[in-house]
């Protein structure tokens, strides 16, 4: 699995991209190096691209202790986290489905899912209607 992000700082967006088989292990890892970051700060949106997943790991237990550490660093109370996943593929939108469940009790993360790349965008309140758009611009 391969996952890139690309912190826009002045947006406070992150555009978090997934290639291939979606692991758990791979994502954690992933995580650390956003939340080590010099620019990951709480509150940031989350723009995640799904659209490049071939298959995912279901360990639903293990996704629900990744979650709880993603929440403890996307901060609780007053932080609120918004995570706006683009799915439009079948097995995209069954991995967003079950990431949305994960956070169900987690009140300091807000998720939607998306099928177009310029509705992602809409619902995140950014101007460009397309990711190349977004991604061509400086971070």
């Amino acid at each position: 699995m391969s996952m890139t992000f690309r912190i826009f700082p002045e947006r406070g967006l992150v555009y978090v991209r997934y290639e291939g088989f979606a692991d758990l292990d791979g994502t954690a890892e992933a995580f650390a190096a956003y939340a080590a970051h010099p620019d990951f700060r709480p509150g940031q949106r989350q723009l995640v691209d799904l659209s490049g997943v071939t298959g995912f790991d279901r360990d639903f237990v293990k996704l629900i202790r990744l979650q709880a550490q993603k929440a403890g660093e996307f901060g609780t109370g007053a932080t609120q986290t918004l995570i706006v996943y683009y799915a439009p593929t079948a097995e995209s939108r069954e991995m967003a489905a079950l990431i949305q469940r994960s956070w169900a009790h987690i009140p300091s993360v807000v998720t939607r899912v998306q099928e177009t790349e310029a509705g992602t965008l809409e619902v995140l309140g950014e101007p460009e209607r397309s990711f190349a758009e977004l991604t061509k611009r400086p971070a």
